[in-house]
């Protein structure tokens, strides 16, 4: 059995009356990489949790003096921090369940067999570790408005804040809702570190960004000669995410087929690579996004329903940065102290100025637009301070903003030319920028793009920025 190597061991504490019982359990604990003390009764134990502080108890059920029962009642009292796992000899098995429904983490029987013991001790500690992260990330809330890498402390992102805090340790399947830039992957990435699938990798796909052509292959991997192209085989996201987090971003962007597909593989854990006969098993957790309402999605058969029932155990939705701009502050700050680190700047804040143009504008953008506004007025800024001047133009496009005027209708024109108008429309209102014109239409990014290569087919000219 090798050694694990433990930056912050654990410490456990093993309490047992029987003396080469108890010392052959502490060593063979140390050999796994933890800490380890010993006991020789319950009376003991509490004397030397005082000094040696364990986070882990593995305790004998019947001593002397204090039995395992008893000391357990006595931890819960003072010290409902400590885990407490109990040895059981024959016969005591019934003592042992009503001690595990008392706080006991769970029983062992004598004599004890190592590798349950140390899957015990593993679970355990991967069990503290989440606590400590979870202790952790409050109190960086509570310091700097901050949990994880998200950032805010408005209402709303605190109660997004409880449910990532619930949803994490599970393997639940969860769907993130939010519009363009609200920081879907942001929030997948700190439900992955909060999670036991922490250490394993952590691996995201735009499904709008990839070619339905080739997204099937993107997920499920190929095997060579599977299709034109296919000249070696590749592992897919599916693999590279074994036993981690697999993030699947514009989840209503994927075709049918492929929805079908990707039921099955988390219905039944299994999946083959194209081309490939052999099934391979996956241990991995699905994240899964889109900026579609779920209901409009399910309406117009971009998402399979059983596909969203599956995915849908936990839903997250990320409002608008229009909708918490009490968070304004902390974001900019927030920015401000990234880009002074990456340009070597020394900005310390905005003007008056600056920040009311800030405040008053809708974003339509959301974060992933703040930032960019951020970085640019950083490096523009001459002194400690950014300035209205060192802002892009800002309030032309609006969230709330109707649609786009100057868009001349007349009878007999089709629905197709009506929709290019509005298209061309919507960019130069834009400024170009796709994705806020994209927002504004109430369409995916790969939607527009689409509907813009059809167009430039046809010889209009609407591709913008």
């Amino acid at each position: 059995m090798s050694q694990v190597t433990r930056t912050n061991a654990e410490r456990v504490l093993i309490v047992e009356d029987e003396e080469t019982t108890r010392s052959g359990l502490a060593e063979l604990v140390r050999s796994w990489g933890y800490a380890a003390d010993e006991a020789g009764d319950g009376a003991e134990a509490l004397e030397r949790i005082t000094e040696f502080r364990p986070t882990i108890i593995v305790s004998d059920l019947i001593m002397p003096r204090m039995n395992g029962l008893e000391l357990l009642r006595a931890i819960r009292e003072d010290m409902d921090n400590v885990k407490v796992i109990l040895l059981t000899a024959q016969g005591t098995v019934d003592t042992a369940v009503e001690a595990v429904k008392a706080g006991a983490e769970d029983y062992l029987s004598k004599p004890v067999d190592p590798q349950r013991l140390r899957r015990l001790l593993d679970r355990l500690t991967e069990l503290n570790a989440q606590k400590r992260e979870n202790q952790a990330l409050r109190r960086q809330l509570t310091d700097r408005g901050r949990f994880g890498r998200i950032i805010g402390h408005s209402p709303v992102m605190r109660a997004i804040y409880r449910v990532i805090e619930q949803a994490a340790p599970t393997p639940a399947s969860i769907l993130i809702l939010g519009e363009s830039g609200t920081g879907k992957e942001l929030v997948a990435q700190t439900i992955h570190q909060l999670s036991p699938r922490a250490d394993a990798p952590f691996v995201g796909l735009n499904c709008a960004a990839i070619p339905e052509t080739l997204l099937e292959s993107e997920i499920f991997g190929h095997e060579k000669g599977a299709f034109t192209g296919a000249m070696d085989r590749r592992a897919g996201c599916f693999e590279l995410a074994d036993r981690g987090t697999l993030f699947l971003d514009e989840i209503a962007e994927m075709a049918p087929g492929t929805q079908v597909k990707l039921l099955r593989v988390l219905q039944e854990r299994r999946f083959r690579r194209l081309g490939g006969r052999v099934e391979q098993e996956v241990d991995v957790r699905v994240i899964a996004a889109t900026n579609v309402k779920p209901e409009v999605a399910l309406r117009d058969g971009r998402l399979r329903e059983d596909l969203y029932y599956r995915l849908n155990v936990f839903s997250l939705e990320l409002p608008p940065l229009r909708d918490r701009k009490q968070d304004l502050p902390l974001l900019i700050q927030a920015f401000i102290d990234e880009f002074n680190v990456r340009d070597r700047r020394t900005v310390h804040a905005l003007t008056p100025e600056a920040m009311r143009m800030l405040t008053d504008y809708d974003w339509p953008g959301n974060v992933r637009e703040l930032r960019n506004v951020i970085e640019r007025a950083t490096i523009l800024a001459r002194g400690d301070y950014i300035e209205a001047e060192h802002l892009p133009p800002l309030g032309t496009v609006r969230a709330s903003a109707p649609a786009p005027t100057g868009i001349t209708l007349v009878p007999g024109m089709t629905v197709d030319e009506a929709e290019q108008k509005l298209i061309v429309a919507t960019l130069e209102a834009a400024g170009g920028n796709k994705t806020r014109a994209a927002d504004m239409l109430g369409i995916s990014l790969k939607t527009l793009h689409n509907k813009l290569n059809r167009m430039k087919g046809e010889g209009h000219v609407a591709q913008g920025g």
